[in-house]
């Protein structure tokens, strides 16, 4: 007997908008081509608003909106700024994917003082308050997904990412408190896990080959993450199919958390 089909339903975002900050490039674009593939309009944030332009028409040729939206994550007054000019743009955000980020690559003796709170700031507080911010506007309604965009090293230690991994913790212990405390009003809150994908923020990484060979021999895929590896992902945590999931972190890493190591045998 053949199987039931998957109601499409399940995965479609017709008629939802979708809020992703750091949409200038890097991930936030393929988090924001594939809501947009599902049916979601979206909000675009770029700490420089026209750093979003050339980026809008490749939406909009998809049939949906853009509205781009100027937002500092370290500045309070900026969140607050920014969901307000979203909330009078959209009489409803059904979805936020927080991915603004940012990373310092420095052994843990050299790490300083501004660089901790430029990445915590950042990544963790930042997170939070936009959160908030949304939530506020989700509360009303009786309905949100929150995406947390976190990282393999929320659950994986690496050196020369104290900071980083801090922040990425944050995010996974901070997706489950926010969980608990929103689900009351038809909220979730989850955390998507990259592994190890090549973006502006590591290139300098994968330009070493020897490097990229060993990272390839510790994922079982025997590969790192292309941005396309994330797309199903983020559809399904924004959508009804992942309606009773709540306070988990998904990680898309190809396996590398499992401590996969060479076989020696």
């Amino acid at each position: 007997m053949a199987n039931p089909q998957m109601p499409n339903h399940l995965f479609d975002l017709t008629g939802q908008t979708a809020l992703i900050t750091g949409a200038s490039r890097g991930l936030g674009q393929y988090f924001a081509r594939a809501l947009a593939a599902a049916g979601a309009d979206l909000i675009l944030t770029s700490r420089r608003v026209e750093d979003l332009t050339p980026f809008l028409p490749e939406i909009e040729a998809l049939g949906r909106k853009a509205i781009p939206l100027a937002l500092d994550v370290r500045d309070q007054g900026s969140i607050e700024r920014m969901a307000a000019a979203a909330e009078a743009a959209c009489s409803q955000i059904h979805i936020l994917v927080n991915n603004a980020g940012c990373n310092v690559r420095k052994p843990a003796l050299d790490v300083t003082w501004d660089d901790w709170n430029l990445v915590l700031d950042t990544n963790l507080r930042g997170s939070f308050f936009v959160a908030q911010q949304m939530a506020r506007r989700m509360v009303p309604f009786g309905y949100g997904r929150i995406i947390n965009i976190g990282s393999v090293t929320s659950v994986f230690g690496y050196a020369g990412l104290a900071p980083y991994g801090a922040s990425r913790g944050g995010i996974r212990q901070l997706t489950m408190s926010l969980a608990d405390d929103w689900g009351k009003h038809g909220i979730t809150v989850n955390c998507l896990a990259p592994g190890w994908f090549h973006t502006k923020q590591n290139t300098v990484l994968y330009e070493n080959e020897k490097w990229v060979e060993y990272l390839k021999d510790r994922i079982p895929v025997k590969r790192p993450g292309a941005p396309q590896d994330l797309d199903g992902a983020v559809v399904f945590l924004a959508s009804e199919s992942s309606r009773y999931m709540t306070g988990q972190t998904l990680l898309i890493d190809g396996g590398i958390s499992t401590g996969a190591m060479r076989a020696t045998l």
